[in-house]
């Protein structure tokens, strides 16, 4: 499947990749993504168109690389960065500073159009040096969610100077990453192994759950939830291990699943097509899990297309086919499992996919987009 991946080598190492996504009703393949970097005397933001998608060979293979539209300069590593919408992107800096980006697509520029000095901060937000990294960064426009290594967590509009809300001492430890699990509640994860859920309707600045990994503490570096059983939740962690969570039951992972060896750094369910899920990692993989590979007990309907499944109620779907994830050992008939980069040596900080491709980012200093992953 090589074949299929375009590589783009851009003498930075990148820390975060992200498709532009697609407005609601589009057809096509995803065709901008953009990129963060870091450790790096000048560290940057990028869009890039993913190539030339008219140009298949002989073979129907892909020729064209991904090639630079716009970029700026980036104060501080690029910890996390999200798209609010079609034209922004939110960026968390190791600065402590989130700084939305707007990419003015008539001419290919890029402006940072609103910035939010020292979201993150030890000691005070005055003393020169006190930025703390802001580490996750989630949006659900206009509303945007960051956390960092100050504990904190904050509330921002995109339209808004100030914070909305800001818990000061949410956490003791480091929290490293943060989704939404419904518009009003979010998941953060920190480096004591402990998954919280978050109510921003209540004033109270304490988590309204808290679920943790049993013993060891592992730090949990990454989150994502399940686009449509909003219950099951992902986690990756610095052991690599894979934690599949169901938050409506007890406190710890449902299953665990020995996958890296060496810190995940970002797992991310396909957003159309959960049966898939994608994980990447310092050791220099990237792995692709399916457990839609049982197909003798799936209804015929799921393969149709990757949305169906969300508006079926539960009864109508053969219950083990809802919570493949959930099962005790999903790997054991379910699961096939593809390392997508088998002889990469550097980490692989970053990932996103939509659709049919995936794009992914190395220490490397190099970016790959993949548009045939299903192929």
């Amino acid at each position: 499947a090589m074949e299929d991946v375009s590589a783009k080598f851009v003498s930075q190492k990148i820390s975060r990749t992200r498709w532009r996504p697609l407005p609601a009703a589009a057809l096509q393949a995803p065709d901008l993504f953009a990129t963060g970097s870091w450790d790096n005397e000048d560290n940057r933001i990028s869009i890039w168109s993913a190539g030339d998608l008219g140009n298949a060979g002989l073979n129907g293979e892909y020729h064209g690389e991904p090639h630079l539209l716009c970029d700026i300069q980036h104060n501080g590593d690029v910890m996390d960065m999200q798209f609010l919408d079609q034209e922004r992107i939110v960026v968390a800096s190791s600065t402590g500073t989130v700084t939305i980006f707007r990419h003015h697509q008539n001419n290919h520029t890029l402006s940072a159009s609103h910035r939010w000095e020292k979201a993150h901060y030890h000691v005070n937000q005055d003393t020169s040096c006190g930025g703390a990294a802001c580490t996750g960064v989630v949006c659900n426009n206009p509303e945007i969610v960051t956390v960092g290594e100050d504990g904190r967590i904050n509330l921002f509009r995109a339209d808004q100077k100030d914070a909305v809300r800001t818990i000061d001492n949410a956490d003791s430890s480091t929290l490293h990453a943060v989704t939404f699990l419904r518009t009003t509640e979010i998941l953060t994860v920190n480096s004591i192994g402990q998954l919280k859920i978050w109510d921003l309707r209540q004033q109270r600045n304490e988590p309204s759950q808290i679920f943790s990994l049993a013993g060891d503490r592992v730090p949990l570096h990454c989150v994502d939830r399940h686009p449509n059983q909003q219950h099951i939740v992902a986690t990756g962690g610095q052991d690599g291990m894979l934690s599949i969570w169901d938050i409506r039951q007890g406190t710890m992972p449902v299953s665990l699943l020995n996958a890296h060896e060496a810190e995940m750094w970002e797992v991310h369910f396909h957003p159309s097509d959960p049966d898939h899920l994608f994980t990447c990692s310092e050791d220099g993989s990237l792995w692709h899990w399916d457990t839609s590979t049982n197909v003798s007990e799936k209804p015929s309907f799921l393969h149709q297309g990757g949305r169906s499944t969300a508006y079926l109620s539960h009864s109508t779907i053969n219950q083990s086919v809802v919570s493949a994830w959930l099962s005790n050992d999903p790997t054991k008939d379910r699961m096939e499992i593809t390392n997508l980069i088998p002889n990469q040596t550097l980490s692989v900080n970053s990932l996103d996919v939509l659709g049919p491709c995936l794009v992914y980012g190395t220490d490397a200093e190099a970016i790959y987009v993949n548009r045939q992953l299903f192929a």
